[in-house]
This record gives C-alpha cells, sequence and structure tokens, in this order.
C-alpha cells in the first residue's frame, strides 16, 4: 500500500480538489476558481497528488487539464477489502450469536425452575 496516497488525500483541500475531479476533468485554473485558491496554492496541492498518482495532468495548448488516475483508488480499494473481509466475517460472527440467543429466548424451558416457597424472596 502507497502510504503516499494517505499522505496526499489527509489534506481537506486535495480531497476537494479529488471531489471535484470525480464529477469531470478540470484545468488548473477552474479548480482554484470553484475552491476559491490562489492558482500558486492550487497548483502545490496538485503537484502533491500528481506525486503520489492520484491524478495525471496533460498539457493542452497554454492550459493543463487534471484528470484522476483510477489506478490509485484501485490499489487503495484492494487494501481496504482485506478490512471489508474481516468486519464482514465478524458481523456473520454476530449474527449467528444473536440468532442463537433469540431462538433460546423463544423456545420454553425444559424444566421450568420451580415457584419461590412461601415468604421467600423472588
Amino acid at each position: 500500500m502507497n502510504t503516499a496516497t494517505f499522505h496526499a488525500l489527509a489534506d481537506s483541500q486535495r480531497l476537494q480538489i479529488v471531489e471535484l475531479l470525480r464529477q469531470e476533468p478540470l484545468t488548473v485554473g477552474e479548480i482554484a476558481a470553484r475552491l476559491e485558491m490562489r492558482q500558486p496554492q492550487t497548483s502545490k496541492h496538485l503537484r502533491v497528488l500528481s506525486d503520489a498518482g492520484v491524478i495525471q495532468m496533460q498539457a493542452s495548448a497554454n492550459r493543463r487539464i487534471c484528470t484522476l488516475r483510477p489506478e490509485a483508488f484501485q490499489e487503495l480499494d484492494d487494501w481496504l477489502t482485506t478490512f471489508r473481509r474481516l468486519w464482514e466475517e465478524r458481523f456473520d460472527k454476530l449474527d449467528g450469536y444473536l440468532q442463537t440467543l433469540q431462538e433460546s429466548a423463544q423456545q420454553p424451558e425444559a424444566n421450568p425452575p420451580p415457584p419461590p416457597e412461601p415468604g421467600e424472596p423472588t
């Protein structure tokens, strides 16, 4: 697992950039305008995202168009899959345990306890 991906996505502004790019490819200027950031600050965040392999930038005349790289997110998803399996197994065990409890609560007891003797606390 590439920790640079986590580092890149840990910043709230970079995460906002990724959210924008999920919808469509954008130029650096469009990203800066939508997030109300200055272009140098936007470029710095884009450089971190690019170095981490989260986005790619293509030059088109005098503009740089940014797009997401699905490979980075596939790698993240592959890593998270191991945790999904772990939690699914735990939830399955919990479900089985709860069903056992529910079944035992619905079955009448074979030998109910004797009623308390008069004067005995209940």
